[in-house]
């Protein structure tokens, strides 16, 4: 197996999942010039700083997190990230499914519903070392301990930060609206309508439509697509699809338009991103400049 290389002056990721906990997905990157645009993920983000500092932007504020931070993210929050000093940020990152967090919660605490967490970050230097124990159990094939520092760590942060998610008060109409442009883009993704063109057809203007998204899954509804389509191509990736064929399924142009937006939202270029998916050893990838 190769080894994670020191921070120097190039941008390094690896991005994969770890065929032993297939609802687990793992990033260990240095990044100084990629930036994160606004995203969100079906699962939950835990991840922790080793060097230099990441800034995090939430719909609260921004996070500072530097070494010893551990970063906790809700399922769909929308947020951004990128260097928070010139030297970039070294870090080590999880995302469970919802599915394996709330399981964990169910059997080793009181919380019950779907959980979450108040705080977004918090200094737990033990727990940000459970999670580099996790990448480096999963990346030594000891899928025992990888699992049972899975469940140590998310069992810690539950207990000293999680509580149970607020159930969805019923829906304004505005929210309804939102939904249904959802549906209807998740629907037209290869083709989607202008924003005048689905308001009309929802019965609203486009102000009040764009209004009505932003508030309801932080993001316009062209940001939400583009992160949609980046979801979308990562199935297909997973299941086998060419990039290119992928690309042309989702609504990309072309594969250059996929891999410019996959890589920013992922992290890694698509055809690393894949080939990570039908590896069993270890390597390390460089990002494009």
């Amino acid at each position: 197996m190769g080894a994670i290389p020191e921070p120097g002056s190039r941008e390094w990721a690896r991005h994969w999942q770890y065929a032993e906990l297939p609802d687990l997905d793992l990033l260990r990157a240095r990044y100084v010039r990629h930036t994160f645009p606004r995203h969100s993920h079906e699962g939950y983000v835990f991840g922790t700083i080793s060097r230099g500092v990441e800034d995090i932007g939430l719909p609260g504020g921004t996070v500072h997190a530097g070494p010893g931070t551990v970063v906790m993210i809700n399922p769909e929050v929308p947020h951004t990230a990128r260097a928070g000093v010139p030297e970039g940020w070294v870090y080590a990152t999880l995302y469970p499914s919802s599915q394996v967090v709330n399981d964990i919660a169910a059997e080793t605490t009181s919380l019950r519903g779907t959980v979450g967490f108040a705080e977004t970050s918090v200094v737990d230097p033990y727990a940000a070392r459970l999670i580099d124990e996790v990448h480096r159990a999963a990346e030594e094939g000891n899928a025992l301990a990888a699992d049972t520092l899975l469940r140590i760590m998310v069992t810690r942060l539950l207990d000293r930060h999680g509580s149970t998610l607020p159930a969805r008060a019923p829906r304004s109409a505005g929210a309804r609206d939102a939904a249904r442009a959802r549906a209807v883009l998740e629907g037209r993704m290869a083709a989607p309508p202008t924003l005048e063109a689905l308001a009309a057809e929802l019965g609203t203007s486009p102000f009040a439509l764009l209004r009505a998204f932003k508030k309801q899954y932080g993001m316009p509804p062209h940001a939400w697509l583009t992160d949609a389509r980046v979801r979308a191509a990562r199935r297909m990736l997973d299941a086998g699809t060419a990039p290119s064929e992928a690309a042309a399924e989702v609504g990309f142009t072309d594969q250059p338009h996929l891999n410019r937006h996959f890589t920013r939202i992922v992290g890694v270029p698509p055809g690393a991103y894949q080939r990570e998916r039908a590896r069993t050893y270890k390597t390390d990838l460089d990002l494009p400049t």
